[in-house]
C-alpha cells in the first residue's frame, strides 16, 4: 500500500507539473570558487550513521551555483556509453567486495543543485527523484539571521562572527567572514554580510564547513550542464514525494527493479534537510 501511494504521488508530480525544455547555457562567469565539506545523518535514530559529500560553490557577479562534486562525477561518468560500462564494472566490483549499499565506487550524493540569482532575489533548484528531473523556485532573503558580534572563531585563516536563525524547520548556527564580503554560502544559505564559512543545525545532523576558497578566472557557470528535460513543480510537493521515497526506499526499489533485496520491510528513519 505504501508503494502504491508513492507511485500515485509521483504520478501527480509528473502530470501536474510543467515540462521544461532542456537548456544548457552559460548564466554567469565564476569570480570565486569555494569547496565545502558536508556531513549529514543518514538515520535520525542511529545518529552515528553519517554520509559525507564535497560541495562546490561557484560565485559569479550575479549568480552562484552550488552542487555536489561526487554527484557531478557520477553523472559525468554515466553520460556516455563507455562511461556507463565503466560505472557498471566499478559497481559490480565493489558489490562483490563489500555487498549491497557499498560506497566504494563513484556514486551520487546530494542531488540538489542550487542557483542563487541575486538581481532577481530568487533561487532555482534542480533535483531529481527516480530518474525524473525537476525544477522549482525558492526565495532569497528568508533566513532571518541574528548576528552575535561577541563570538569569534577562526576558520581557514579568517576571523568569523556567529549568527543564528530558524530556517525550514531547523535551528541553524553560522560562522561568516566579514573579510570575504560575499553574501553567499553552501546549499541555500545566504544573507549575511560575509561568506558563510561554517553552518550546522542543532544536534549537527547537518554540517557544512569550508575547505577551500580561491579566485576564479571566469570559468563559465552553466545551468544544467547535462541538458536534461525537467518538470517545473512546487517545492513542498517535491519534498513530500522525496520524503516518502526515502522513508520507503527499500520497498520502492524492489518494486521498480523486480529484484528482491531482502530489505522490503525495513523502514528508514531519514530526515530531509528541509523539514517544512
Amino acid at each position: 500500500m505504501v508503494v502504491k501511494r508513492f507511485f500515485i504521488s509521483i504520478s501527480m508530480l509528473f502530470f501536474g507539473g510543467l515540462l521544461l525544455q532542456a537548456k544548457n547555457e552559460v548564466i554567469d562567469h565564476g569570480q570565486f570558487l569555494c569547496s565545502y565539506y558536508y556531513c549529514y545523518s543518514k538515520d535520525t535514530i542511529k545518529n552515528d550513521e553519517k554520509g559525507e559529500d564535497l560541495l562546490f560553490l561557484s560565485i559569479g557577479k550575479n549568480v552562484s551555483k552550488c552542487y555536489s562534486y561526487y554527484t557531478y562525477q557520477s553523472d559525468s561518468l554515466q553520460s556516455t556509453e563507455d562511461g556507463k560500462a565503466k560505472f557498471r564494472a566499478l559497481f559490480k566490483e565493489a558489490f562483490k567486495r563489500e555487498g549491497y549499499l557499498t560506497n566504494s565506487f563513484p556514486h551520487r550524493r546530494m542531488t540538489a543543485c542550487v542557483y542563487k540569482n541575486y538581481p532577481q532575489n530568487m533561487m532555482t533548484v534542480t533535483d531529481d527523484l527516480m530518474s525524473q528531473y525537476y525544477e522549482y523556485s525558492d526565495s532569497l532573503g528568508v533566513q532571518n539571521w541574528v548576528v552575535e558580534g561577541d563570538s569569534i572563531k577562526n576558520i581557514l585563516g579568517y576571523n568569523c562572527q556567529k549568527a543564528t536563525c530558524r530556517f525550514r524547520g531547523r535551528s541553524w548556527t553560522a560562522w561568516f567572514a566579514l573579510d570575504v564580503p560575499m553574501s553567499d554560502g553552501p546549499w541555500k544559505f545566504c544573507g549575511l554580510p560575509g561568506l558563510i564559512m561554517e553552518v550546522y543545525d542543532k544536534g549537527r545532523q547537518q554540517y557544512f564547513c569550508i575547505k577551500g576558497l580561491q579566485k576564479d578566472a571566469g570559468t563559465p557557470i552553466v545551468y544544467d550542464v547535462f541538458n536534461r528535460k525537467r518538470i517545473k513543480i512546487d517545492r513542498k510537493a517535491f519534498l513530500k514525494s522525496k520524503y516518502n521515497y526515502f522513508h520507503n526506499q527499500n520497498s520502492i526499489d524492489e518494486a521498480t527493479s523486480g529484484i528482491s533485496l531482502g530489505l522490503s520491510d525495513e523502514k528508514r528513519n531519514y530526515d530531509l534537510i528541509e523539514r517544512e
